[in-house]
């Protein structure tokens, strides 16, 4: 699919529009100040292929622990500031490779000149962020209730306050809760601005709902060539924000990490105990970066079509099933045995790459 060509920014090492790959983030939800803990689920969510990472900065203790952080890993990490510009200003200055604002709340155009000024010295990107929870009061009177349009708006005259200012190292991002107005709202803006989009469907909910709408609302963009970056808003662990982030852009084969499985839903045909081997194979080969396609299918309707398509696969039968290895049939393999054998085939073919 065909990209709209946006601006290129850097945050840290990781390029972000122009072109570049779809940068996958997601933002830890321990408390910042405890540095340790916030550590462990930084190497969690860097294990699981995350390219950037934002923490939460509320206070200035915070801010003194982000430092810290920041010495210790290579993610790139973006401050998140609310309220106090003076936090930005000590994010930065803690190092820093991004800031996520909302300008409507962060000051008044003195304190936003402040934090451009020390943000442009040190080459540092900002991203515009636009939550329909918190448009500004004057907006929010003109259209009556956070529309896509006052979205657009409220992001297009802090631009033009950047703008003024002298800085464009800018990403920006339109957040709604509601699939449709998050799709409009970055439609809107991406015909009348080229800098690079941050994606995503706020307060989207729990594991199940918030991977619907997050695969509705980031995919339906991504599709129609808009977005640069992403991150999956989930009530669940951060590291899931990532998975379901990278099954977006496998599913639209924009980008491809870790190996994908391709399993069916059983029926009463099924004669094998497919949901344990389906998990068994998926946390064994889950920490791999390549992307062999594995397929686990329970009965002889669609499966051996299936297996045979993929890098590796079984087709299942009455306890026992057949092993197909690059589209062509290797072997009977008994039940008791399939989980082991697919494991040793997937690590086998990823070796091979």
């Amino acid at each position: 699919m065909r990209r709209k060509k946006t601006r290129q920014i850097h945050v840290g090492n990781v390029p972000v529009g122009g072109g570049a790959p779809i940068a996958v983030q997601s933002m830890t939800n321990t408390d910042t100040r405890d540095v340790e803990t916030t550590l462990r689920q930084i190497a969690r969510l860097q294990a699981a292929g995350c390219d950037i990472v934002r923490l939460a900065v509320p206070d200035e203790t915070a801010a003194a622990a982000f430092k810290e952080i920041k010495k210790r890993v290579s993610t790139p990490l973006i401050a998140d500031i609310h309220f106090d510009h003076r936090l930005a200003l000590a994010a930065l200055k803690a190092g820093a490779d991004g800031l996520r604002i909302n300008p409507g709340n962060i000051g008044g155009r003195n304190a936003i000149q402040k934090v451009l000024r020390e943000a442009k010295a040190r080459n540092v990107p900002i991203r515009i962020g636009v939550n329909a929870g918190s448009l500004q009061k004057e907006i929010l009177k003109r259209y009556g209730h956070p529309t896509p349009e006052a979205m657009v708006e409220s992001a297009m005259e802090h631009v033009r306050l950047f703008q003024d200012l002298g800085f464009d190292q800018i990403k920006i991002s339109l957040k709604s809760s509601n699939v449709l107005s998050t799709i409009k709202a970055y439609e809107l803006l991406s015909r009348q601005a080229d800098y690079p989009l941050h994606l995503g469907v706020t307060e989207a909910g729990t594991l199940i709902s918030g991977t619907v709408k997050n695969a509705l609302g980031i995919g339906i963009l991504l599709a129609r060539g808009i977005g640069d970056t992403l991150r999956v808003s989930l009530s669940a662990d951060p590291v899931e924000e990532v998975k379901v982030g990278y099954e977006i852009l496998r599913a639209l084969n924009l980008r491809h990490r870790g190996p994908e499985i391709i399993s069916c839903p059983t029926c009463g045909r099924c004669e094998i105990d497919l949901f344990s081997l389906v998990q068994e194979v998926e946390t064994a080969i889950a920490g791999m970066t390549s992307s062999p396609k594995v397929a686990i299918m329970g009965c002889v309707v669609n499966g051996p079509g299936e297996a045979r398509e993929a890098d590796v696969g079984i087709a299942g039968g009455r306890h026992q099933g057949v092993l197909f290895r690059k589209g062509r049939l290797v072997r009977k393999v008994l039940e008791k045995d399939m989980a082991r054998v697919l494991i040793e085939e997937v690590k086998k073919i990823s070796s091979d790459k």
